[in-house]
């Protein structure tokens, strides 16, 4: 047996496509991200001030220290003044109370600035997300979606958090100490910035080579959640094909490819933690083979050397500091890039100003649409008609025709490449998505449920619904039957996607949310396929009360669902092949006339579960049956 899982996830490189688009053609330039990083820095400016100046009320106390061995070596002890040791002990520890205090007030000021910084921005990328059109969802996997709203905002902690605030006051006590050794003894201290000099140079080639690994990780972590998503999600057909080993090696291979990169990253990091500990024992030694004849050779005193030492430590750390931070920094720019290529992604909104929409009375006409998902394979071809407000409109055709991609333009899913679709006569690009979609009621093929109550989800379509109007359309759908059974009826939690019901319950509960929602223009895509025939046949009268008035667009593969339709468009191949009411379109003996036949046959001739496509190969003869009524139904 051939072991396609693993190939296939080795084949989807990381980063290799988000949403349709390669890597190379999203790519963001650091100065976008810096953009980004400047406006957040705007936002949570008065915080970041209040919070740097915290930071140098720290760092100045910090100062205390290393100025303290002078005081108690030359004056407390070399000069026998006793009475200066709990004075230098009081300062001590006055500066250390001040940093204790000032650092856990910058915890908790800057925290929460980072945390509402990242609130900020996940609140952004949903919007903009939950507003990229229908296509970007059909190539992009839930976990990659899951990552970059949540993931990626977490390396912004490190950019409005302690990290700006470490990063600037580092510098300045750098400065500080600098200045201060300067004065103590600029022979000695232009050594040392020798050493400092190439460990200035190392972090700037560290963090060059860090940041693309860091943008990497984001992607690969990515791509592993989104393949363990679906296989939890598909826990089910894993199991019942034994797929479990698959499985396991896609996810190990996801894993180690994890691993391999985040060992990359640490490897760096260590690098710069070992050349760091290099560059200060390297100073230490200068000091000594310095320092220590400067000291007997009395042009400098011990007390002297003592805060020199300490200055030196003061000038390191924040340095050996910059190297933490600055690894944060870079995986919060990287962040910020994975980031911006969502945000730059053009939305269904985009594209100008659209019109707001009146009174909606449910006209639509197709002119001359074509559309393609990939270009040169065109899946409709030059579609045109009429659907009047209230008719019903049924497509038929076999699998592939195109019914449920012009269902996907009706409902503005998806844009036409040439043509127009008219809306009460105004052309639908020109319209406000929100106001046309508030009139849409919908029965998909494949019907989703929240992990909520009953109630909640039929209440979906309206959320401000009365407990009496949704038992009303419940009654309706004939949902009241299988609810009022549980324990908690209405309150009873139907599972993720409504697992802990079955597939004709489910069914039901999405015609009730389209009843709900009172549309102008309802479509149904096989909106009984889940129905045994006892079920189907109950709710043929809602489905005639909900279609009452209203244009409706009904996708059904049994040909005797559809036979009161107002008008019927035969699909083959992207075109309408024909068109007319059942009893003309029967009449003229062509491809729907192969459709109705060979559906009837296969009805009354064998068991078939409700829902089965039966697509059959054009022939010349016609069963013996065609002329025997068929059973009225939508």
């Amino acid at each position: 047996m051939l072991d396609h899982g693993p190939s296939r996830f080795a084949e989807r490189r990381p980063g290799a496509r988000l949403g349709g688009m390669s890597a190379s053609a999203t790519r963001v330039r650091f100065s976008q991200a810096w953009r980004d990083a400047r406006e957040l820095v705007r936002q949570h400016r008065n915080r970041l001030i209040v919070g740097f100046a915290l930071m140098l009320v720290n760092r100045a106390a910090g100062f205390v220290l290393p100025a303290a061995p002078k005081f108690v070596i030359d004056d407390a002890i070399g000069r026998h003044r006793p009475e200066l040791l709990p004075v230098i002990a009081l300062a001590l520890g006055v500066a250390t109370l001040i940093q204790a205090g000032t650092s856990f007030v910058l915890s908790q000021l800057l925290g929460v600035a980072a945390q509402r910084a990242i609130t900020d921005i996940r609140r952004k990328v949903m919007a903009h997300v939950t507003r990229l059109p229908v296509r970007y969802f059909d190539s992009t996997q839930t976990g990659v979606l899951i990552s970059r709203i949540m993931t990626d905002a977490e390396g912004v902690r490190n950019l409005v958090g302690t990290g700006l605030v470490q990063l600037a006051s580092s510098l300045v006590t750098a400065a500080v100490a600098l200045v201060w050794l300067f004065a103590i003894s600029w022979q000695l201290t232009l050594l040392n910035l020798v050493f400092l000099a190439v460990f200035g140079a190392g972090m700037t080639f560290a963090f060059g080579t860090l940041r693309p690994l860091f943008r990497e990780r984001g992607r690969i972590n990515a791509d592993v959640t989104g393949r363990l998503g679906e296989t939890l999600g598909g826990v089910r057909v894993v199991k019942a094909y034994t797929a479990e080993r698959r499985e396991q090696l896609v996810f190990a291979r996801g894993a180690h490819r994890l691993f391999r990169n985040i060992a990359r990253t640490m490897t760096g990091v260590s690098a710069i933690g070992a050349v760091s500990g290099v560059i200060a024992g390297g100073i230490g030694i200068l000091m000594i083979l310095v320092g220590g004849p400067a000291i007997l050779g009395g042009r400098m005193s011990l007390g002297t050397f003592g805060t020199y030492v300490a200055l030196t430590g003061m000038l390191a750390a924040p340095l050996i500091q910059l190297a933490s931070i600055g690894t944060q920094m870079s995986e919060a720019f990287a962040g910020l890039d994975r980031i911006r290529e969502v945000l730059g992604m053009p939305t269904e909104r985009d594209g100008g100003v659209r019109g707001a929409i009146g009174v909606l009375r449910g006209d639509i006409a197709f002119e001359h649409v074509s559309f393609e998902y990939a270009a040169g394979e065109p899946v409709l071809k030059n579609v045109s008609f009429s659907a009047p407000a209230g008719a019903t409109t049924a497509l038929v055709g076999s699998s592939g025709s195109g019914k449920s991609t012009l269902i996907s333009l009706v409902m503005a899913f998806n844009q036409p490449q040439s043509g127009r679709i008219l809306v009460d006569g105004s052309d639908l690009a020109g319209l406000r998505l929100e106001d046309y979609r508030t009139r849409l009621g919908v029965v998909l093929q494949e019907n989703f449920l929240f992990d909520g109550t009953i109630a909640e989800n039929i209440a979906f379509s309206r959320p401000n619904a009365t407990p009496d109007e949704i038992r009303a359309v419940a009654r309706i759908a004939h949902c009241d039957e299988f609810a009022d059974r549980f324990p908690r009826g209405f309150d009873t939690v139907v599972g993720e996607r409504g697992i802990r019901l079955s597939g004709g319950q489910r069914q039901r509960i999405a015609i009730a949310r389209a009843i709900l929602a009172d549309p102008r223009i309802l479509i149904l895509d096989e909106a009984t396929s889940s129905l045994d025939s006892e079920s189907e046949q109950m709710i043929q009268d809602g489905l005639r009360r909900l279609r009452h008035g209203r244009t409706t667009f009904v996708i059904a593969h049994r040909l005797s669902t559809i036979r009161s339709a107002d008008q019927i468009l035969v699909l083959e191949g992207g075109e309408i092949v024909e068109r007319g009411t059942h009893d003309e379109l029967f009449a003229k003996g062509g491809r729907y006339r192969q459709l109705h036949d060979k559906q009837y046959q296969l009805e009354f001739d064998r068991f078939i579960n409700p829902g089965e496509d039966f697509t059959p190969e054009p022939s010349g003869h016609e069963p013996a049956v065609a002329g025997t009524p068929m059973p009225e139904a939508l």
